[in-house]
């Protein structure tokens, strides 16, 4: 009888430990389950326009985030976002997109304003291309036949294993198609995920260009000074050999699950973690490490304002892209690793600026040489991966030109850029690699058939 109670005990424990550690790991995960649902519902509501039946029956049903419960307030542009015991609210803020409320209040959010002076002095509407809109009816030698083929193929039949909302191709700098979905548009700004990490690329060129940064020294944050960090320079963090510590799995909570959605100054948990591998020795693609490269940027600057008003009037003012907006963590921050809101011809616009040599509409945006730099692999990556661009000469892509290179995104977004065609195709939308995600060799390979 003892041992029949004893062994009731025990089992008891047991399970009580189990339920204990299941809701323990269930609570850790509930700034990230409704962190997330929160965070891009708002964007796409109130950056992207759309309706949230859209999103949270496409891109929020799967996973823990399809159990989210929402509440959408368009009075005071707020979405939140309830699961279980959960709850996680975002705001919209004119300029600053859609920000998590952590660490901080409401009301000390929406009291920072986005800087004026930052108009870019025309309209895209009444100017030609790449500034503007105003594309030009040109024959670039494309066969367009096989490219409305393609586009058909990828908008109504859901070719290449993807969803792709929008499908532009640009040959010899022009727009020669373009395409969407029902319900967006040219006007429709969608999110970059980690494309974003090359727009951070491009603000670091624009500072090198200006004499405000040195990609080849030590990084120079204070945090790292005592310790064997001190020798991590902006080179190795642009080429992702940092050396320290990251876990980039978007399964399950992880670095950068809990970055996005737990923290309030991502830079800052970032740079926190330690050093695993000699500095410039061993690639290892990380969000956090373009979180800090954004960190050591805003440091440059005297003020946020400042800062703000750098990328607007530096680099999207100058391309053609004054509507775009660089989402910014709660601590001010742009999220340099994954929230940017831009229209397809946005991107492609950020394609021309790199395959011309950071030269824009006549104007040298980055230095001489940057897109090289940019294109050069880093030491350790097999050929896969430049400075915050991946790159196809380690032949991930066998049939593709080698000098083709890319922002990849999250989901399915894409820009590749293939120089030696004079060809980029912008590829935006919801293909989840849980799925299989977009066919991307099979894509590209078909637009570059157009042009042979």
């Amino acid at each position: 009888m003892a041992k029949k109670k004893t062994l009731k005990i025990t089992v008891l424990v047991i399970v009580t430990a189990a339920v204990l550690a299941i809701v323990l790991y269930l609570n850790s995960l509930m700034p990230i389950i409704t962190g997330y649902a929160a965070k891009h519902l708002c964007s796409d509501v109130f950056i992207s326009g759309r309706n949230p039946d859209d999103p949270e029956a496409l891109d929020l049903s799967f996973s823990f985030i399809k159990y989210n419960r929402y509440k959408v307030n368009y009075d005071e542009k707020s979405v939140t976002a309830r699961f279980l015991w959960g709850k996680s609210k975002a705001i919209y803020r004119d300029g600053f997109g859609a920000t998590l409320v952590r660490d901080t209040s409401e009301e000390d959010l929406r009291k920072v304003r986005f800087p004026r002076g930052t108009d870019p002095g025309y309209s895209r509407d009444t100017i030609k291309w790449p500034l503007g809109d105003m594309i030009p009816d040109t024959a670039t030698g494309i066969n367009m036949q096989k490219v409305r083929e393609i586009s058909k193929k990828v908008i109504e039949e859901n070719a290449y294993n993807g969803n792709i909302f929008a499908f532009l191709v640009m040959h010899k700098g022009v727009p020669v198609l373009e395409s969407y979905k029902p319900r967006f548009d040219k006007n429709t700004r969608f999110i970059s995920w980690s494309m974003a990490k090359s727009f951070t690329n491009a603000l670091i060129g624009i500072m090198v260009k200006k004499d405000m940064i040195d990609v080849s020294q030590p990084a120079g944050l204070k945090e790292w000074q005592n310790d064997e960090r001190s020798k991590i320079t902006l080179n190795d963090l642009l080429h992702m050999e940092s050396g320290l510590e990251w876990n980039e799995d978007y399964g399950n909570r992880s670095d950068v699950t809990v970055m996005l959605h737990s923290k309030s100054d991502m830079g800052l948990y970032a740079f926190g973690k330690k050093l695993k591998y000699e500095p410039g020795t061993y690639w290892q693609y990380s969000s956090g490490t373009t979180n800090i490269v954004s960190d050591i940027i805003q440091r440059k600057f005297n003020s946020d304002s400042a800062y703000y008003a750098f990328a607007r009037n530096e680099l999207f003012n100058r391309i053609g892209m004054p509507d775009a907006v660089f989402e910014t963590d709660p601590s001010g921050t742009f999220v340099g690793s994954s929230y940017l809101f831009a229209t397809a011809r946005d991107y492609a616009r950020f394609a021309y600026l790199f395959m011309h040599d950071g030269v824009f509409n006549g104007e040298r945006i980055l230095p001489e040489g940057w897109v090289k730099y940019s294109t050069t692999p880093a030491s350790a990556s097999k050929g896969q991966y430049g400075a915050f661009f991946w790159l196809n000469q380690g032949g991930k892509i066998p049939d593709a030109p080698r000098d083709m290179f890319r922002c990849d995104g999250h989901d399915g977004q894409f820009i590749a850029m293939f120089p030696s065609q004079d060809l980029a195709v912008i590829i935006l939308g919801y293909s989840p690699s849980s799925k299989g995600g977009v066919n991307l060799g099979g894509l590209l390979l078909d637009v570059l058939s157009a042009v042979k």
